[in-house]
């Protein structure tokens, strides 16, 4: 999905449109990669570039699926739980589909936060009480750090820094 930039408008507007564009970037560093090249391990945890996408779908269904909509892990559309797993792609898994499994995942939680003002607030175990907007910006920023990961991956693929 390709975001246009928007300056202007209510503060929803601006925030969602500003994950939005967040979650176009994370995709856009790993188009055209080879199946072969999203799968490299250029780093020593299990950060790879289809592995960062697969992470994102995650993070979507964690945020918006379990805990804000309250479904069961049974009830998501892929895995959930808050672990390392999130970064495990299947050999079947191809980037296209992950690609797809994150555009839909997030189609979920745009569906899902709709159904919340910016002020609703939730206990979450971890963090405490949070807002909608607060989760919203968490969301941005994760997948604003996890473009900048994947853009270094991408440099490290496409550009070898000779050893």
């Amino acid at each position: 999905m390709t975001t246009n930039r928007i300056t202007t408008g209510t503060e929803r507007q601006l925030i969602e449109n500003t994950l939005d564009h967040n979650r176009a970037a994370l995709i856009a560093t790993v188009r055209g990669l080879s199946d072969t090249d999203a799968r490299r391990r250029l780093v020593t945890s299990l950060t790879t570039p289809i592995s960062l996408i697969k992470h994102a779908a995650a993070a979507e269904r964690i945020w918006f699926q379990r805990f804000w909509a309250e479904l069961d892990e049974s009830a998501c559309d892929g895995y959930s739980k808050r672990d390392e797993g999130t970064f495990t792609v299947t050999p079947d898994e191809s980037l296209t589909d992950v690609i797809a499994e994150f555009e839909r995942a997030s189609q979920r939680s745009r569906e899902i936060a709709a159904h919340y003002d910016l002020d609703t607030t939730k206990t979450n175990p971890r963090e405490g009480t949070v807002s909608m907007r607060w989760t919203l910006l968490l969301m941005i920023e994760e997948f604003a750090r996890h473009a900048g990961h994947a853009d270094i991956l991408r440099e490290q693929i496409e550009s070898p820094v000779p050893r």
